[in-house]
C-alpha cells in the first residue's frame, strides 16, 4: 500500500506541474517502455530532454546494448548517458551510481516503475526510492533511503558499455567531486571524452572499495534523501571551472521536471492527429518523441566551446553546436523529419554537421568525440536535403572541399558500397549545382552515373535464385533483392534498363513474396517507390500494412530468421518492434511518423515528398520556428482501410504525380486525399 501511495503521489505531482491539460495529454500519449524489452527495439525509458546527452536510466544486469532491458529487474546502477536503440555494443553508461552498501542483487520493483518524458522513478528491492530528471547537460537524481544509516552511494568511475581507456574521480569540496572518462564508441569505433562534476545536496565522505568503486557516505544527512546533480562538459575539462554551486542548484528538482515536460510538449505539439486507435496514437507520439533524442546539444551557455574532431577546442560562433550522429541509419528518415518539424533548431544542427568537414570527419567516430556517437556516412545528402528545404547552413561552401575529399576515399569494394557511393556522388553533384559550381556539378553527377552503371546492371538487374540470400556477394546487411532498390535517385536509369512495366511488376513481387525487411535500413524507402513507377495507389495499402498489421518477417538485422517472425512491426508494448529490429537512433521512429502522416522523403537531397493516404483521418502540422504555419492533411470519403485513393489535392489543385516539394509544403495549406 505504501509503495502504491508513494507512486501515486509522485505521479500526481508530475502531472500537477505540467503547464496545462494539453501538455499532460500529449505526455500521456508517450509510452517510454515501447521497444525496451530484450532485442525488440533496444530503447530505454530514461529521463532526458530533447537533444540532450543526458539520459538517466537503470542499467540492467545482464544488459541490452543501451543498458536497459525491461525484462530484467536486477541492475548494476543508474548511469547518465546512452544512445537510443543502437545495435552493436552500444556506448555510454557512464557515472553509474548504486544506492546500496554492497551493490549486489539490487532489483527494480517493476510495479513501481514510472517513466514519463523528462522523468523516471522506481523503488528498489533494498527499499530505496530513485527519481530522476534532466536538462541538456545535467542529471538530477534523488535517492530516498529507508533510513539515514543506509544512505550509501557506490560510484563506478569506469562504468561504460564498451572499453574504457582512462578514468579518474576525486573529491574537490565536501559536496563536490570531479571525474573524467574516455571510452570507446559504438562497435569499438573511436573514442569519446567525458568530463563531469558530481554535486551532492549534503557533504559526503569518499573512500575506495575493493573493486575500484568509490563509496560515498553522508554523516551529516538531515533528511532521508540525497540529491545528486551530475554536470557534464563537452569534452573540455576547464569548462567545469565556470560552473558554480549556485548555478547547479539554482533550479529545483520539481522545476527541472516541469521544464523538461514543457520542452517535450513543445515538440510533440508540432503534430496533431485525429482518428486511428488509441494504440496507434501512442505509437505515433512515442515515435515522434524518440526522433528528437539526438543529435546532442554540447555547447555550454558561458564559453560556447566544444571539442572538435581534430582534438582542439572550438567556439560555436552561433552559440549552439550539436554532436552525436548515426547517419547511415538515420539520414533517410530522422533528419528530413527534424528539418521539416523543428526549424528552430535545424539551422544549428545542420551547421554543426557541415562543420565536421572543417575539423576532420571520418565515416565512423573519430578519436576526439565530445559525446557518444556512431557514424556519419551520407552527410552530403543530409545537408543537401536541408539546404533545399530552405535551412540556412553558413559554412556549406567552406565545407565543400572536405566533401570532395570524402567522396574521393569512398570504398567501391562491394556492390552495396558502390550503390551507396553512387548516391553520394549524385548528392555532391546536386550540391555543387546549388552552390553555382557548374563544372563540379557535371563532374560528380557523371561520376555517380558511372559508378551506378558499373554495378547495377551486373549485380542487380537480372534476378536469380541468389537474390534472397542475406549478405550474398559481400553485401553488408541485406539481400540483393533489398539492395537493388538502394539508389532511388537512379530509378529512371533502372527503368531504361528493365522497362517500366517489368520493374513495377518486380517491385510488386518484392512485397508479395515477403522479401522486404522492415528490421533494417537498406530497404525502408522501397514501399514509397510505386508512385514513380506509375502506381501511386499501391503505396498507401502497403505502408498501412507494414505499420499496423501482422505480417511475415523473413529477415532480421543481420540474417534470415530460422523461422520467420509473424507479427506487427510496431506495437504498443515493451516488445515493441519485430525481433532484432533496432530503433537505430530514431531511424525507425521517424519512419513510422512519416508513414502515419502520409508523406515520405524517397530521395534524400531532392527535398520532395512522395504522398499517400495518412494513417489518421486528419493530421495538422505546425511548422516554422514560431509554429505559425499550418498544414492540414486529411482524408475525404474513406470508408475502409483497403480503399485506394483516387486523387490528392494541394490547396484545391490536383497533384497528378502524388508528390510535393518540401518548400511548397512549408508555405502552408491543405493536402486532401480523396477516395
Amino acid at each position: 500500500m505504501k509503495i502504491k501511495l508513494f507512486e501515486t503521489l509522485i505521479f500526481a505531482a508530475l502531472l500537477s506541474l505540467t503547464a496545462n491539460a494539453q501538455q499532460a495529454d500529449l505526455l500521456d500519449k508517450v509510452n517510454l517502455y515501447i521497444g525496451t524489452a530484450d532485442d525488440y527495439g533496444q530503447m530505454t525509458p530514461g529521463a532526458t530532454v530533447p537533444y540532450s546527452q543526458i539520459q538517466v536510466c537503470p542499467d540492467s544486469k545482464p544488459r541490452q546494448h543501451p543498458g536497459y532491458d525491461y525484462e530484467q529487474s536486477t541492475i548494476s546502477g543508474f548511469s547518465i548517458n546512452r544512445l537510443s536503440g543502437v545495435g552493436g555494443s552500444g556506448c555510454g553508461g557512464n557515472v553509474s551510481l548504486m544506492p546500496d552498501a554492497t551493490g549486489e542483487d539490487v532489483r527494480l520493483v517493476k510495479q513501481t516503475e514510472v517513466a514519463k518524458p523528462g522523468y523516471y522513478s522506481v523503488q528498489l528491492s533494498n527499499g530505496v526510492w530513485f527519481t530522476a530528471t534532466a536538462n541538456y547537460r545535467m542529471a538530477a537524481e534523488r535517492f530516498s533511503f529507508p533510513s539515514k544509516e543506509k544512505a550509501v552511494l557506490l560510484l563506478n568511475p569506469r562504468s561504460a558499455f564498451d572499453k574504457v581507456f582512462g578514468s579518474s574521480f576525486e573529491q574537490k569540496t565536501p559536496d563536490m567531486g570531479q571525474g573524467f572518462v574516455e571510452c570507446a564508441n559504438t562497435c569499438g569505433r573511436g573514442h569519446y571524452h567525458l568530463h563531469y562534476r558530481l554535486y551532492t545536496s549534503t557533504p559526503f565522505v569518499l573512500d575506495t572499495i575493493v573493486d575500484g568503486r568509490k563509496r560515498l557516505t553522508f554523516p551529516e544527512l538531515s533528511a532521508k534523501y540525497v540529491e545528486v546533480r551530475i554536470v557534464v562538459s563537452t569534452g573540455l575539462a576547464d569548462e567545469l571551472n565556470k560552473m558554480t554551486p549556485n548555478m547547479v542548484w539554482a533550479t529545483s528538482f520539481e522545476h527541472m521536471m516541469e521544464r523538461a515536460g514543457r520542452q517535450w510538449e513543445r515538440l510533440l505539439s508540432k503534430v496533431e492527429v485525429e482518428g486511428g486507435t488509441a494504440d496507434q496514437q501512442t505509437i505515433f507520439y512515442t515515435s515522434l518523441y524518440r526522433t528528437f533524442h539526438s543529435p546532442f546539444l554540447v555547447t555550454d551557455p558561458v564559453m560556447r566551446r566544444y571539442l572538435g574532431t581534430d582534438g582542439k577546442a572550438h567556439v560555436a560562433e552561433d552559440k549552439y553546436y550539436y554532436s552525436s550522429w548515426s547517419l547511415w541509419d538515420t539520414y533517410r528518415t530522422k533528419f528530413p523529419l527534424i528539418t521539416l518539424l523543428d526549424e528552430l533548431h535545424s539551422p544549428n544542427i545542420m551547421q554543426s554537421l557541415s562543420q565536421l568537414y572543417l575539423t576532420g570527419k571520418k565515416d565512423w567516430s573519430t578519436d576526439y568525440e565530445c559525446v557518444p556517437t556512431v557514424r556519419t556516412e551520407h552527410a552530403i545528402a543530409t545537408l543537401l536535403d536541408a539546404y533545399r528545404q530552405g535551412i540556412s547552413i553558413p559554412s556549406l561552401r567552406d565545407a565543400y572541399p572536405g566533401m570532395v575529399a570524402e567522396v574521393k576515399r569512398l570504398s567501391l569494394k562491394s556492390p552495396d558500397q558502390c550503390l551507396e557511393a553512387s548516391g553520394d556522388f549524385w548528392a555532391l553533384g546536386q550540391l555543387a549545382a546549388e552552390l553555382g559550381m557548374k563544372e563540379e556539378a557535371e563532374k560528380w553527377t557523371k561520376r555517380g552515373q558511372e559508378v551506378f552503371d558499373s554495378i547495377w546492371p551486373k549485380e542487380f538487374q537480372h534476378i536469380d535464385e541468389t537474390y534472397t540470400k542475406m549478405k550474398g556477394n559481400g553485401l553488408y546487411q541485406g539481400t540483393r533483392w533489398q539492395y537493388r532498390w538502394g539508389a532511388p535517385m537512379y530509378l529512371p536509369r533502372m527503368i531504361q534498363l528493365v522497362g517500366r512495366q517489368k520493374l513495377a511488376s518486380q517491385l510488386q513481387q518484392f512485397f508479395s513474396e515477403e522479401l522486404y525487411n522492415q528490421g533494417n535500413e537498406p530497404d525502408i524507402h522501397v514501399p514509397f517507390l510505386f508512385g514513380r513507377l506509375g502506381m501511386p495507389q499501391e503505396t498507401g495499402s502497403i505502408v498501412r500494412s507494414l505499420a499496423t498489421e501482422s505480417i511475415t518477417h523473413r529477415y532480421g538485422g543481420n540474417d534470415a530468421y530460422p523461422t520467420p517472425f509473424v507479427g506487427c512491426a510496431f506495437v504498443n508494448q515493451p516488445r515493441g518492434y519485430c525481433f532484432e529490429m533496432d530503433e537505430d537512433d530514431g531511424a525507425m521512429s521517424a519512419w513510422y511518423v512519416f508513414a502515419s502522416i502520409g508523406m515520405y522523403p524517397l530521395v534524400v537531397g531532392e527535398a520532395v515528398y512522395e504522398l499517400f493516404p495518412p494513417l489518421f483521418d486528419k493530421v495538422t502540422l505546425h511548422l516554422g520556428a514560431d509554429q505559425q504555419t499550418t498544414v492540414v492533411i486529411r482524408t475525404e470519403g474513406r470508408t475502409s482501410e483497403k480503399q485506394l485513393v483516387k486523387k490528392v489535392t494541394w490547396n484545391g489543385k490536383t497533384l497528378s504525380n502524388f508528390q510535393i516539394p518540401v518548400k511548397e509544403l512549408k508555405k502552408g495549406g491543405e493536402l486532401v486525399f480523396k477516395f
